[in-house]
Order: C-alpha cells, then structure tokens, then sequence
C-alpha cells in the first residue's frame, strides 16, 4: 500500500519539553508524581510510569517527594496546595497555555468578564478556569445566555481548537450584542498548521488514519476535521487497533497524528501499513 504522511504532525514542542523534563526529574529524584497523565497518550504515560513516574488524580495522595506539572498546567489552588505541603515543583506546562493563563488574570485585572471558547471538561481549560477569578467556559451558542450584554467581556479559546470553530463562537458573540469585546487569539499554531496539513493530505487518499490518544482533544479535532473532507478516516492509538478489513480495496493511505503522538508510534504504523497488501489481506515481507 502506498503511504503519505502529513507534512506537520506528532510531537509538538510543548509535549516533547514535558517529556524532557519528566525524562530528566525521573532520573534526579527519588519520588515523582505527576497531577493527571502528563500528556494524552497511553503509550508515552506507560513509558514514563516504567521509568518511576506516579500519576495521581489529588493533590491529598502525595506527602512527600516531586509533583510534576503536566503540560495543561495546573490551577492557583493547586499549586498553592503544592506549595502548603512543602513539595517539589517541577513544572511542564506548555507555555502557550500559561499564556492564555497570564492573559486571563490581565483581562480580569482590566475589569471584563473573561469567557474561553473550548471543552470544558478539559484539563487546560480547567487550569484557565482556575488561574483567575470567575472565568467561564463556552462550548456553544447556548452558554452565551449565561452572560449579560451589558458585560465587557474578555475572549479566549482553549489553544488546540480549529480556527473555524472559534469564528463561529465569536460570530455568535458579536450577534448577541455586548457592549464591549477583547478578543485575543489564543489558538496553538503548531496545532493549526497540524489540522491544515492533515485536511489536505485526506482529500488525496482513499482512507486516512489520524493517530493519537483517544482522549486527546487535539487529536480528536484532527480526526473531526479529516472526517468532514474524506469520510474514511479513523482515529487509532496505534498499529494493534487497527481493524484490517478497512485496507480492502484501498490502494493509497494517508497518516497524520495528535501533537501528544509519538515519533515511534507513527513510524511503526506507517512501516506495517505499508507492507500491508490490500488485495491478499496480508503484510510483505
């Protein structure tokens, strides 16, 4: 089977710094505990669980030792918690979202009602909500009925949503009719030029595999996006999930992958998806 890869996908910077870091914690401290999977991806959270590193869900289960924060960064409280306690800090998160994190506390401080466009029950958009006072999450038109017009209000999105999807948001903002909007531009644009790339190499293949952690919102958004332009598209954590029967009749595949994806993951898949005959059901050897 013939294979292309997306120009941009896996590892974005943020992630492999957070790998780095717990990568260099792991082999300097005795006791390391990371507050929620340090990325969205099964296979990299294993590794590094091998190497030593606990992931725990509550502050409450650590008494001693080094907390890692994960690349979504954490809220005010719990890093004050982390600090009440006396523990280590080693922190990981992706400086794109501690951005969205200063400009949220800037934009309460200048006196608007700061509203993130994004999921959420998502862990950076949960650590935005906690980084300043009374931030609200919208995920739809529906939500803006919590805001009153006479607001001035302070936009953000949550960094790996699409371009399209923070338009629409905003262009429901604008039609209800508040007094005054800042809006900041907060979107990753690793994670743009990743969804570009992927929804042009989709249009040239009979079927497409977007590869990543099945709870990664970027991946998932990679997947939406492919899905729209090429119906043939399927969201795999890697090689083994793969059902064989989608390859029949397929003479040309396309790989892109979430920006918490693994170099080896992709490269695996792509090196069994190309010995894969499609016509005998079989791999080459």
């Amino acid at each position: 089977m013939k294979v292309f890869i997306a120009e941009k996908c896996g590892f974005c910077p943020g992630v492999r710094n957070a790998i780095k870091l717990a990568e260099k914690t792991l082999a300097e401290e005795r006791e390391v505990y990371c507050l929620g999977p340090i990325i969205h991806n099964e296979d990299v959270v294993r590794r590094l669980s091998e190497a030593g590193l606990k992931t725990i869900d509550s502050i409450d289960e650590i008494q001693s030792g080094t907390v890692l924060i994960r690349s979504h960064g954490a809220t005010s409280e719990e890093l004050d918690k982390i600090k009440r306690k006396g523990l280590k800090i080693v922190d990981a998160t992706c400086v794109l979202v501690k951005r969205v994190q200063q400009i949220a506390r800037k934009l309460n401080e200048d006196g608007y009602r700061v509203m993130i466009v994004g999921d959420k029950k998502h862990p950076e958009v949960k650590a935005v909500v906690g980084s300043a006072p009374d931030v609200r999450v919208v995920a739809g038109p529906d939500d803006l009925d919590n805001f009153r017009t006479n607001e001035k209000l302070g936009i953000l999105c949550q960094t790996t949503q699409s371009p399209g999807y923070f338009a629409d948001t905003v262009s429901a903002v604008i039609k209800k009719g508040f007094s005054e909007l800042r809006i900041v531009n907060t979107l990753c644009r690793e994670t743009i030029a990743r969804q570009e790339a992927a929804v042009k190499l989709c249009c040239q293949v009979d079927v497409m595999f977007v590869l990543g952690g099945l709870h990664s919102a970027n991946t998932k958004k990679l997947e939406e996006l492919c899905k729209k332009h090429n119906p043939q598209t399927f969201h795999l954590q890697n090689w083994e999930e793969i059902d064989k029967k989608i390859l029949s009749g397929r003479k040309t595949a396309g790989v892109t992958a979430g920006a918490s994806t693994p170099d080896w993951v992709i490269e695996d898949f792509v090196r069994y998806l190309e010995r894969y005959s499609p016509d005998s059901g079989t791999e080459m050897s």
